[in-house]
């Protein structure tokens, strides 16, 4: 059974940067392929970016070109570079990882960007 422990959010003003980690145990990290996902208040689950085993990386659209997913086997952690910030990217931020065909969440980490 795999744990995820998200870290790295907090308050920042628009057009500044965060970054957050993800620390997953209790799997094989790295021939697993892991996301980031973000839920604001009201709205949906959405796809941040994902990181596969080979290193190659996806994003949601509205984070191309400023954000990065990277990760770190030899550490078991996921990170998520955050840079120019905008107020719509205020949500819970969570690590996924699907896992023997079950997907496996983080608690979430709370970024909020003041405008």
């Amino acid at each position: 059974q795999a744990q995820l422990v998200e870290s790295g959010g907090g308050l920042v003003q628009a057009g500044g940067s965060l970054r957050l980690s993800c620390a997953v145990s209790g799997i094989i990290f790295s021939t697993n392929a892991v996301g980031w996902y973000r839920q604001a208040p009201g709205k949906q689950r959405e796809l941040v970016a994902v990181i596969i085993s080979s290193g190659i990386p996806n994003y949601g659209d509205s984070v191309k070109g400023r954000f990065t997913i990277s990760r770190d086997n030899a550490k078991n952690t996921v990170y998520l570079q955050m840079n120019s910030l905008k107020p719509e990217d205020t949500a819970v931020y969570y690590c996924n990882v699907k896992y023997r065909n079950t997907n496996y969440w983080g608690r979430g980490t709370q970024v909020a960007v003041s405008s």
